[in-house]
């Protein structure tokens, strides 16, 4: 059992973001100071004054316990627990919490703590008398101790609201509803009970890095296809329904799709499919399948004549995002998988693509977070829109033009680097027509430049291909097509364009 344990000094709001977390995830909270004093059948502060504050500790410490090894507390056997400001100050209670989960703690400026708790007269007994000289001094004592935990969320001056969507970055948890219900965890591939019959699919090259580990997680039966996008076809939909077939899979089956945005796409349609739809898991291993392709239930395949021609919505059950199975990329693919980042840095957060200007180096050190970040755009996009049918068009910048140069050089680019000639185009193109400042151009190209990415669309490459590939692409509408355009970093405009070829302009 995974739980999330929210953690901090006292008046940090604690209960007040868990809660928030709690409802937007689905899953029951419980503040762990309620349980004490129910167990108790007294207050925190009589507890306190009548047995000590050691006795009350041994109350913390024995209802942790309870709580988190109580399979009943949800149909997914998780919880978020609201833990008090002293709650893992003993080693056991933090070892304990930390194996049964993820533990966030909040932080707050000294202002911010004396403003909230100053309203709360009474229910803090370790804070009696002198609030502001005795919050300093627990506050000076408990230093080491709160800086120690990896995972910190700051409060001040932001909403209840804003806080809890923040705080679940950090956790890695998302539960997406707008189309089907389905969760999002970031953090290490771990098992999920009561699948029945599960069967992985995969490709040759990720089999040989992590199709054992996933087996024996899943006990599962594994199908392995041929890798790259040339395999994207209906001859391997066609094996993997077989395939399916072959292995006793009925409705109540769950297919894993193991491997990056070509099995994705190719595994969530055949269970779409399948006997008329079944369950799909949604494993992940390269970084652009993670920050993308894996998220928002779209699946497919292609037709000679263009990418994901054929396709349906089928969201998966289960999102497992585990940045440790990118360890095995190489520097190509991950540079690819950069260039879904920085589109969703463009579309609508400047921190993540303040964060994709630094070098691959510091990439590399914090792709977790990168990961983290870059999943929760996509989610807040296509929770607003799941069908497309008007923001969730904004993820399509660069992939207009990405995609015909994608197809167009019969995929010897890769799919992120053909995606960021598409941006670095698509931004001119804006500039050209008053949209953007020459200045965005500039940051979006070097930016990607710096990544190690292309900018220009391959000299040698026919415009008449190019154009006759947008002009097939679904993005189409009657005579026009309709392009995602950079405004300005956070931010992009849905525009008609008649006349491709002025888009494929590129200004040298």
């Amino acid at each position: 059992m995974t739980h999330l344990f929210i953690y901090g000094p006292p008046g940090t709001g604690k209960s007040t973001v868990g809660k928030k977390i709690a409802h937007n995830l689905k899953l029951p909270f419980i503040d762990l100071d309620r349980v004490i004093e129910t167990n108790a059948g007294m207050s925190i502060p009589q507890i306190m004054e009548q047995h000590g504050e050691t006795t009350f500790r041994d109350m913390e410490t024995a209802a942790l316990k309870a709580l988190t090894s109580n399979p009943s507390l949800s149909g997914r056997g998780e919880s978020v627990i609201a833990l008090g400001g002293g709650a893992l100050l003993r080693d056991e209670n933090r070892a304990f919490a930390e194996a049964n989960g993820k533990v966030l703690l909040l932080v707050a400026e000294l202002p911010t703590l004396l403003n909230r708790i100053q309203h709360e007269p009474g229910k803090r007994p370790l804070l009696a008398g002198d609030l502001k000289n005795k919050l300093t001094a627990l506050l000076e004592k408990r230093k080491e101790h709160y800086a120690s935990f990896p995972l910190q969320h700051h409060v001040d001056n932001k909403p209840a609201e804003l806080n809890a969507h923040e705080a679940q970055i950090q956790l890695g948890r998302h539960h997406l509803s707008a189309m089907g219900e389905y969760d999002v965890i970031v953090g290490h591939a771990s098992s999920v009970t009561n699948l029945q019959n599960p069967i992985i699919v995969t490709d040759e090259n990720v089999a040989k890095y992590h199709l054992e580990k996933i087996q024996n997680l899943f006990n599962a039966k594994a199908v392995v296809v041929p890798a790259g996008e040339e395999h994207k076809n209906l001859e391997t939909i066609s094996f993997l329904w077989k395939s399916f077939l072959e292995n006793g899979l009925d409705r109540k089956s769950t297919v894993i799709a193991l491997g990056g945005g070509v099995i994705g796409d190719m595994t969530g349609f055949a269970a779409s499919t399948y006997m008329r739809g079944i369950d799909w898991i949604a494993i992940p291993t390269t970084l652009l399948s993670m920050v993308d392709a894996s998220l928002g239930g779209k699946t497919g395949f292609d037709l000679p004549e263009g990418k994901n021609l054929i396709g349906s919505f089928h969201p998966p059950k289960l999102v497992i995002a585990d940045p440790s199975l990118l360890l095995t990329l190489t520097e190509r693919e991950l540079r690819s998988g950069m260039a879904e980042v920085v589109k969703h840095g463009i579309i609508s957060s400047p921190d993540l693509f303040a964060m994709c200007q630094r070098d691959m180096g510091w990439v590399k050190a914090n792709l977790e977070d990168v990961v983290k970040r870059a999943m929760a755009v996509k989610i807040q996009v296509i929770e607003e829109d799941p069908y497309e049918k008007g923001i969730r068009a904004k993820l399509n910048l660069g992939h207009t033009v990405g995609h015909a140069v994608e197809l167009v050089s019969k995929f010897e680019l890769r799919h992120g680097e053909a995606i960021a000639i598409g941006m670095a185009a698509e931004a001119r193109y804006a500039a050209r027509v008053g949209l953007a400042s020459q200045s965005t151009v500039e940051a979006i190209e070097s930016t990607l430049e710096a990544l190690g990415l292309p900018i220009h669309i391959p000299a040698e490459m026919p415009r008449e291909k190019l154009i006759h590939a947008m002009r097939v692409d679904k993005k189409k509408n009657a005579k026009s097509i309709r392009f995602a355009l950079p405004v300005e970093i956070g931010k992009v405009e849905l525009v008609n364009v008649d006349d491709l070829e002025s888009v494929l302009d590129d200004g040298r």
